[in-house]
């Protein structure tokens, strides 16, 4: 016998709400990072191939998405 796998409604509303707030989250980071640095983010990285501006701003995005699992699990 196959064991039955049952989704209960609470599971997905939750993992739909913390899915949003997630992109929230990162959202507003993104916003934060534009807003106070004094020169253009996606100017630096695009036009000017600053690679150590790119590899920061991936691992804030990383951070902040490992720190919204471990909120989500615990």
């Amino acid at each position: 016998m196959e064991p039955v796998i049952t989704i209960q409604l609470s599971e997905v509303i939750s993992t739909i709400f913390y899915t949003f707030l997630g992109v929230a989250l990162m959202g507003a980071c993104w916003w934060a990072i534009n807003r106070f640095t004094h020169f253009s983010v996606i100017k630096e990285i695009e036009e000017d191939q600053n690679t150590a501006l790119a590899v920061l701003i991936g691992s804030v995005f990383l951070a902040l998405s490992i720190i919204i699992s471990a909120v989500i699990l615990s």
